[in-house]
């Protein structure tokens, strides 16, 4: 019995014991044996498991879920921080597959392969103009460490086709996207995700901004979901003094267990400032709580998303795994942040949404959550709120001034991104000769007009009618957003957020508060 096997994988063998007395577990037994033998009809076994196991989930939070066997591996290796293949960005374009870049170090570099390339044979099977997806390239290009594969790629002003053979290798996926100095003594580093080798990547990018003469830091941790709790352990370790709590977990089944700071940190001194959004969820929060719980930082922007669960992953024996809910964690101060979820999963995951209805991206006043309870922090004694989320120490509201919906038309159907690419195909060697640094082309580069009219025209034949007021109210950013894209093309992700995070108010805001150390210690206090 497929069903009961599922359940006798999971359980220990004295809580198993214990469930073949529990009423409830023997119904399960007794409705899977009636339905398989009974049943007027063949039953898909398969199928009917994984309906009920999904159906008890649900019940349960929104955090616990079954992932099927063949998406388990896609799902870890972003937070793995490696995948086995050739080692590049990747984008479908015209039907065509672009190189947006070969990954540095990676198997396509070493043979060659560059920023712009087409690629239209892999193994001498065309994959041009024939509704190319995404999983396909997957498919294709990924597969086992030391296999082969060739590659036919077109390259601008190069006659005919060349061919690539590249070895498959372990590549990495960083976690890092960005560090760089902002200032003469401010350094900035976002993060994208809380991986296996986020904290090797974070120090290694910590001590050289040191050396560069780093006296704040800037962490950015918009839009960052989360990932792995050691990994936000271990990042909020490095801004504190050893023997300071970081969170404590507690459960139904999992007593309460305290994580506290070790080593005393690598940056524990200089000032710290961190930026959230509604994006920043679970780990991120644990690092921003834990910083804004020991005073150790400013904590600027939007309420953060809400996720105070620990989750816990069970395999399962047809490859599948159950990621179940074990705990609440809670920052140093003894607040929860996660945010309710009593009206059912499709309300909770709506629940951003409902924030931009309410006003509460634009105005810090509109905040509304259930639950919220008031807590002290431990330094300073200021008051921090539990029950949803992290409430930031200065509030910066999301800035629609430039947006319009030309420009989310514009970049939504791919049209900013295909054309500055060509653009780039056309002027390559121009701009590797003119520009041999990036401070060069971030002080003299500006986008031509004709880069912007090409933009227009494509965009109409995309069916995106020219809309002059929206033009008005968004072309700086999108001058500034094909600029950023240049950059990345010719150094990497680094560049491409100094040249578009100046436009952006929070990081504006934060450069400004940084510098001001009255008012960034009054917040503290």
């Amino acid at each position: 019995m497929k069903f009961r096997l599922l359940f006798i994988f999971l359980l220990p063998l004295t809580l198993l014991t214990a469930q073949r007395n529990d009423p409830a577990f023997n119904n399960i037994q007794i409705a899977w044996q009636l339905i398989t033998n009974f049943y007027v009809d063949t039953v898909d076994s398969d199928a009917l498991a994984r309906e009920a196991i999904e159906s008890m989930l649900r019940k349960l939070d929104p955090h616990s879920v079954l992932i099927p066997a063949d998406e388990v591996k896609a799902m870890n290796e972003p937070l793995d921080g490696n995948f086995e293949g050739v080692g590049i960005e990747f984008s479908i374009m015209n039907d065509t597959l672009v190189v947006i870049t070969p990954i540095v170090g990676g198997p396509s570099e070493e043979v060659g392969i560059r920023s712009g390339d087409r690629i239209v044979a892999i193994d001498g099977e065309n994959v041009a103009s024939i509704g190319l997806q995404n999983s396909d390239v997957f498919s294709m290009l990924r597969g086992q460490k030391g296999t082969r594969v060739t590659v036919s790629i077109y390259r601008k002003g190069t006659p005919g086709l060349l061919d690539f053979t590249v070895t498959r290798d372990r590549i990495p996926i960083y976690s890092l996207d960005a560090s760089y100095m902002a200032t003469p003594e401010t350094g900035y580093i976002k993060l994208s995700r809380f991986a296996a080798t986020t904290h090797e990547e974070f120090t290694k990018a910590l001590r050289e901004l040191k050396q560069q003469g780093m006296q704040n830091l800037i962490l950015d941790l918009r839009g960052n979901g989360g990932g792995y709790l050691k990994a936000a352990l271990d990042i909020a370790d490095e801004f504190l003094d050893a023997n300071k709590m970081l969170l404590y977990t507690e459960g139904n089944s999992v007593p309460r267990r305290e994580h506290n700071s070790s080593r005393g940190g690598l940056w524990r001194k200089g000032e710290l400032l961190i930026m959230i959004d509604e994006g920043s969820a679970s780990a991120s929060e644990i690092v921003a709580g834990a910083v804004q719980d020991w005073d150790r930082g400013v904590v600027i922007g939007r309420r953060s998303f809400g996720k105070g669960l620990v989750q816990r992953p069970f395999s399962l024996p047809d490859g599948s795994e159950i990621r179940l809910t074990i705990a609440n964690y809670y920052t140093p101060s003894g607040r929860s942040i996660q945010k309710p979820f009593n009206n059912g999963v499709k309300e909770y995951r709506s629940e951003i949404g409902l924030r931009h209805l309410n006003g509460e991206l634009t105005n810090g006043d509109s905040i509304q959550f259930e639950g919220e309870e008031v807590y002290r922090t431990l330094v300073s004694g200021r008051v921090v709120y539990g029950g949803g989320g992290i409430i930031p120490d200065l509030f910066v509201p999301l800035d629609t001034t430039m947006y319009s919906d030309y420009y989310r038309r514009i970049v939504a159907s791919g049209t900013l991104n295909r054309v500055t690419m060509e653009y780039m195909d056309n002027n390559r060697r121009r701009f590797n000769d003119k520009f041999p640094d990036f401070h060069k082309f971030n002080e003299t580069f500006v986008i031509p007009d004709e880069l912007i009219s090409k933009l227009i025209e494509e965009g109409e034949n995309a069916g995106i009618s020219h809309d002059s007021k929206g033009m008005d109210v968004s072309g700086e950013l999108i001058k500034t957003q094909m600029k950023a894209l240049i950059a990345r093309d010719l150094w990497g992700t680094s560049e491409y957020y100094r040249v578009l995070n100046p436009l952006i108010s929070v990081y504006h805001k934060a450069i400004q508060l940084i510098e001001n150390r009255d008012l960034f210690v009054e917040l503290l206090n």
